[in-house]
């Protein structure tokens, strides 16, 4: 699959009455403009990049999500912890098979960001970052992330493995920065 039809895909999984991008295209990581190359060029969890950027903690809103036996999929928003200043919009394709019943338990409550929750119960895991994404949002992403439509900003396709094991497929995409 290509990096615009997986981010298409990602989109695709919770269609809504607004669409999220006008429209998106693949950009080389040395091309990444900065500061989102600092942001999203990395193979780090975005939980631990947002915070040190923002210089705050971020707390999870799941926007929406469905469950599919051990096949876990939603659609968040991060925003600066205590405030709805948004800093991150996101979507997680998670493969539960490959993680305990605890940290099955810990997303499903949705109370705290994913990266931060493998990182509490030490999961073996590594990121694949796998392309960075040039995004011109459309209405449903402008209202998210409370920025003009039409406006530029960044996001990345990456893969999370845990345990030896590909077990998330996400899309991150940065507020303006």
């Amino acid at each position: 699959m290509t990096p615009l039809e997986e981010f298409n895909y990602l989109i695709g999984l919770f269609p809504g009455e607004k669409p999220m991008v006008q429209s998106a295209r693949h950009v080389p990581n040395a091309e990444t403009p900065e500061p989102y190359k600092r942001m999203l060029v990395h193979e780090h969890h975005m939980t631990v990049t947002m915070e040190q950027y923002h210089n705050c903690s971020v707390d999870v809103h799941v926007l929406d999500q469905n469950l599919d036996g051990d096949l876990y999929q939603r659609k968040i928003l991060l925003t600066k912890s205590g405030t709805d200043i948004p800093v991150q919009f996101g979507i997680v394709r998670f493969h539960f098979q490959y993680v305990t019943k605890a940290v099955r338990e810990q997303i499903l409550e949705g109370q705290i960001p994913l990266g931060r929750v493998l990182i509490t119960h030490n999961v073996l895991r590594h990121i694949d970052l796998k392309s960075i994404i040039e995004v011109q949002a459309g209405p449903g992403l402008a209202d998210v992330l409370k920025m003009e439509e039409g406006q530029t900003t960044y996001g990345r396709l990456a893969t999370i493995v845990c345990n030896h094991n590909p077990a998330v497929e996400l899309l991150e995409i940065s507020a303006p920065l």
